[in-house]
């Protein structure tokens, strides 16, 4: 009887064990995400995912038609376009989310039907951008079933339920928001988001902030976290980059993850100067473990990062880290920057690439690839522009895939070995505009390239109007589909769909495309 006795007990302890472990489960604080879910679908950011390698998970359809469009930008400019427009994202179920520039500096986001662009929902914000050379885009994130939205005041507005037409708004600042509410109207005035949001695989966000005046907290420009149950922490870019001169994360490039995501890659620049640093930072505490000057490979001076660029740092399956920076002298490359290349540590310069500016490396596994013959298990692409009439620039704008172990001799510059073309590719479109280069053809304006790996082949948009596959495996461009009669314009991302559509923005339209 005392055996039953306490066989008993045990089990009423255990259920009571699992019951109280099941309570804490429920109760606990759960604003983004605490959870690593399965797989990701989708497009949930910008260049894909935390590590900006843009390589999508399901094939893009074949690009014979244009399913629908949307405006992203409800009061274009005349002329030429300078300026950059937030990726679209996909959810998992296929909605399509859209960031729209609706006035001057005001935005909202949209929700479509993936399948036939219908409207589900729309979401105005109280966010701006801050200036730049270039408009910056408004960059939303897609985390744990949640649309995080940039707000006013360095806030970011997340949204429940983003494939359904109603969903639950909450506002969460970096900084407290019981600060925020206490004074409002001042932290809209002087506290920005100027970055991509990037989101880890537990839900945590992570940007840049830019401070413009006075507030009650004596904010100084930096970078945010805010952890997946909303708890919220900052870095200046003074004290992260141990540089007075440095005095903000540069602007719309967004913080990348390491592998392990134990480690933010974040670029703080000085606006004056142009110069900056490349940080790595504990992804938890924001304390720096590393810094490394971004340094011209060729002359040794300090790299230029304008605030017009949109390039973002991309970390390979490898753990390297690339990011690209304006040439300095200025235009002894053409224009074409260097894409910058160091290991996980930050403490080995490696083999630059011959084109940097505005550019996000996209990652091509080197098994699509059959013509190569190296070792490197992975390979990049990038933009591969040489703009005409800018230093020696022909106008032969190109697109490639490089070797990121192996060297060349630098086309423009020959005494500094770069990155091994392992494929190029020519524009289409002869240009008028510069008559004195019979070469010249209309340059890819693409920030990040998304990569096919199912089809062997990469989605790259042209200001010609067209959206092009090329093709890997036969280097040419299998299909082609005009979005737009071409204008000159900022670069913008190419994005695959959950069900395989394609999107590209032409001319202040996204484009859905496919079968």
């Amino acid at each position: 009887m005392r055996t039953r006795q306490t066989q008993f007990c045990f089990v009423l302890l255990a259920v009571l064990a699992l019951l109280i472990l099941f309570s804490t489960l429920v109760n606990a604080p759960h604003v983004i995400g605490a959870e690593k879910p399965a797989q990701p679908s989708g497009w949930p950011s910008y260049a894909h995912d935390e590590h900006h390698g843009a390589v999508s998970s399901v094939a893009a359809q074949p690009m014979n038609v244009v399913h629908w469009s949307t405006p992203v930008d409800l009061h274009p400019p005349n002329g030429e376009i300078f300026r950059h427009y937030g990726s679209p994202l996909i959810t998992p179920a296929n909605t399509t989310i859209v960031p729209v520039k609706v006035g001057h500096n005001s935005f909202r986001v949209e929700a479509h039907n993936g399948s036939d662009g219908s409207l589900l929902w729309q979401q105005f914000t109280d966010y701006r951008v801050p200036d730049a050379g270039f408009v910056p885009g408004f960059y939303p994130v897609l985390t744990h079933g949640v649309l995080v939205i940039p707000g006013g005041g360095g806030t970011v507005l997340v949204r429940s339920n983003p494939d359904q037409p109603h969903g639950q708004l909450v506002r969460i600042a970096f900084y407290g928001i019981q600060n925020y509410n206490a004074d409002p109207q001042t932290y809209q005035d002087n506290v920005l988001i100027n970055t991509p949001i990037t989101a880890d695989s537990a839900g945590n966000l992570y940007f840049g902030f830019v401070v413009l005046g006075h507030t009650p907290l004596q904010l100084k420009s930096g970078l945010a976290r805010v952890s997946a149950t909303g708890a919220g922490s900052w870095v200046t870019a003074m004290s992260a980059s141990h540089d007075t001169s440095f005095k903000q994360v540069a602007t719309s490039c967004g913080p990348a993850l390491s592998l392990d995501e134990k480690t933010l890659y974040v670029v703080t620049t000085d606006r004056q100067t142009g110069t900056g640093d490349l940080l790595a930072l504990d992804s938890k505490t924001l304390k720096t473990i590393a810094g490394v000057r971004l340094k011209d490979p060729a002359s040794g001076l300090d790299s230029d990062l304008p605030s017009s660029s949109s390039a973002s740092p991309t970390v390979g399956p490898d753990g390297d880290v690339y990011f690209g920076v304006v040439e300095n002298p200025y235009p002894e490359h053409n224009n074409r920057g260097w894409l910058l290349h160091f290991d996980s540590t930050l403490s080995q310069k490696k083999i630059p690439g011959s084109f940097g500016w505005d550019d996000t490396a996209s990652v091509v596994d080197a098994s699509l690839v059959s013509s190569y013959q190296g070792t490197s298990k992975y390979l990049l692409m990038t933009k591969y522009n040489n703009y005409a009439g800018v230093g020696t620039g022909d106008g032969v704008n190109k697109i490639a895939v490089l070797d990121p172990n192996a060297t060349e001799s630098d086309p423009i510059i020959p005494r500094v070995l770069v990155m091994n073309e392992v494929l190029t590719i020519k524009g289409v479109t002869p240009d008028p505009e510069y008559p004195q280069f019979p070469n010249a053809v209309r340059e890819w304006c693409i920030n990040t390239a998304a990569v096919d790996p199912v089809t062997r082949s990469i989605l790259a948009n042209s200001e010609d109007g067209v959206l092009y596959r090329w093709d890997l495996t036969t280097n040419q461009f299998s299909q082609r589909i005009t979005l737009s009669s071409g204008i000159g314009e900022a670069y913008t991302p190419t994005v695959i769909g959950t069900d395989g559509t394609a999107y590209g923005i032409n001319d202040t339209v996204l484009f859905a495309i496919g079968k």
